[in-house]
C-alpha cells in the first residue's frame, strides 16, 4: 500500500486466470475478470504481468512483494512461483520507478497477507507463517512507518483474514472470538487511533479500499455484512462476488499490487 492514504496510480495483476482444483474454472475466471475490470473503473491503470502456468494460485499477488511509499520488499517465492516473481520484480523496477529491496534474512519467514498497512503503520500479524525476524525486515525496509508485531492465535489464519482497511482511519473487523483479540492487541500497541466496522460473517472482513472507494463482497455472499456496509459507509462502495477466489486467498486484498508511481520531470 502506499503512503497517500491508499491514493494509487497503479495496479499490478496476473495475465493468467485462476484454473482451480477447488473452484469451478468459469466461476473462478468470470470472478477475476470482474474483479480487474473494477479496478480499471477506479482511475487505476491495470498492468498484467506473465504469471507463468506451472503454479494455480498465480492470482495470488500480495505474498509476492509489500509495496508502500516507493519501495518494494521482495518476499520469499513459494516452489513454482519464480518466474512470477522474476515478473512483478522487472515491472516494479523497470516500468513503475519502485526500489525493490529482497528479503535477505534466511530466517525470516513473512508473507504480506499477514501485514496490514493502515496508511499510516504496518502490522505483522506473527503466526506458522510469518515471524518476528519477517517483521523486523518490514521495519527495516519502511523505516518511516511503525511496525508492531502482533501475535495470532494459534490454529487462527493470516491477519488480513479477520482485519482490513475499510476507508482513511477505519479498520474492518470480524465479528469472530479471534478477530477481537486481535483487534484489541493492535488497539493495545497502535500508534493512531482507528475507528472500526464490525461485520458479522467473517469472510466479509477481507475488503479493498482505494482511491475513495471501498470493495466488499456481493450481498448474496454476506447478506448481512452486506447491510453493515450500506448502513455505515457514507462514501463510494462497489460489490462484487468473490466466492471462489477466496478459496485460495486471504480475499479481495489478495490478488493485485496497489502502488504508486513516483512522479518524474
Amino acid at each position: 500500500m502506499d503512503f497517500k492514504m491508499h491514493e494509487y496510480t497503479h495496479v499490478i495483476v496476473s495475465k493468467s486466470s485462476p484454473r482451480l482444483d477447488r473452484a469451478d474454472i468459469n466461476d473462478s475466471r468470470r470472478q477475476y475478470d470482474c474483479y480487474i475490470r473494477l479496478l480499471s473503473e477506479l482511475n487505476l491503470e491495470i498492468i498484467e504481468i506473465e504469471a507463468g502456468s506451472s503454479f494455480p494460485e498465480a492470482v495470488v499477488l500480495e505474498d509476492i512483494a509489500l509495496v508502500c511509499h516507493g519501495i518494494a520488499l521482495l518476499l520469499k517465492p513459494k516452489t513454482g512461483q519464480e518466474q512470477l516473481v522474476k515478473s512483478v520484480k522487472q515491472t516494479l523496477e523497470d516500468d513503475l520507478g519502485q526500489t525493490v529491496i529482497e528479503l535477505s534474512d534466511p530466517d525470516a519467514k513473512l508473507l504480506g497477507s499477514d501485514v496490514l498497512f493502515t496508511g499510516r503503520e504496518f502490522f505483522v500479524g506473527i503466526c506458522e507463517t510469518t515471524n518476528e525476524a519477517g517483521a523486523s525486515a518490514v521495519a527495516a525496509a519502511f523505516p518511516e512507518f511503525p511496525c508492531t508485531p502482533i501475535k495470532v492465535t494459534k490454529g487462527a489464519q493470516h491477519l488480513k483474514k479477520y482485519i482490513t482497511v475499510a476507508g482513511p482511519d477505519i479498520l474492518c473487523v470480524a465479528a469472530s472470538k479471534e478477530a477481537k483479540e486481535l483487534l484489541k492487541r493492535m488497539e493495545r500497541e497502535a500508534s493512531f487511533s482507528y475507528q472500526t466496522l464490525t461485520v458479522p460473517e467473517e469472510e466479509a472482513a477481507n475488503c479493498l479500499y482505494a482511491n475513495g472507494t471501498l470493495i466488499h463482497r456481493a450481498i448474496e455472499e454476506i447478506p448481512q455484512s452486506f447491510k453493515v456496509f450500506c448502513e455505515k459507509i457514507d462514501f463510494s462502495r462497489r460489490s462484487i462476488c468473490f466466492s471462489e477466489l477466496s478459496k485460495i486467498s486471504s480475499g479481495l486484498s489478495a490478488c493485485c499490487l496497489l502502488l504508486r508511481k513516483p512522479f518524474t520531470t
